[in-house]
């Protein structure tokens, strides 16, 4: 493992950057929470190639959001890649009790995080190769996990 990197950032391009790089470093499973993905780009290409790359190495994804609507919207390339790989991706509303929560993560591998401190602002810092600064994210997103619902599915109508 390499020494630990923390970038802070307050843009939607270094928001993208960090992201980015936490996919391509993602080998065995990839944790993402927002209210909706809507600063996410999970509909965009370069998102797409590292997601599939990620999914067809054998990872796991797990989205856990608020409202699906932008996502349904806006990501078909994320609803195509739910479909191709169903197996390996999971999406889950979570119910009212939890809808005031308002930060955004990405976790990969347990290693490395990207987190707005607030889904509303782009400040946030990125963390590389820093299993400790995972923590309260991962246990955030578990409890969350645990609270949701599935949704998401891939059907007849591509959802």
């Amino acid at each position: 493992m390499s020494e630990p990197r923390i970038e802070r950032f307050d843009t939607r391009t270094q928001f993208q950057q960090e992201l980015l790089a936490l996919l391509a470093r993602a080998g065995a499973t990839l944790d993402l929470f927002d209210p909706d993905f809507a600063l996410f780009q999970l509909g965009a290409r370069k998102t797409d190639t590292e997601l599939r790359r990620f999914l067809h190495g054998g990872g796991v994804l797990r989205l856990a959001l608020h409202d699906s609507g932008h996502l349904e919207r806006h990501a078909p390339r994320l609803l195509t890649l739910l479909r191709d790989y169903s197996h390996r991706v999971e999406c889950r509303l979570t119910p009212g009790s939890l809808r005031q929560l308002t930060d955004s993560f990405a976790i990969a591998d347990g290693l490395h995080v990207v987190r707005r401190f607030h889904s509303d602002h782009l400040r946030g810092e990125a963390a590389f190769d820093a299993p400790a600064s995972t923590d309260l994210p991962r246990e955030r997103f578990d409890a969350i996990w645990e609270e949701s619902r599935p949704a998401l599915h891939p059907g007849v109508t591509g959802l």
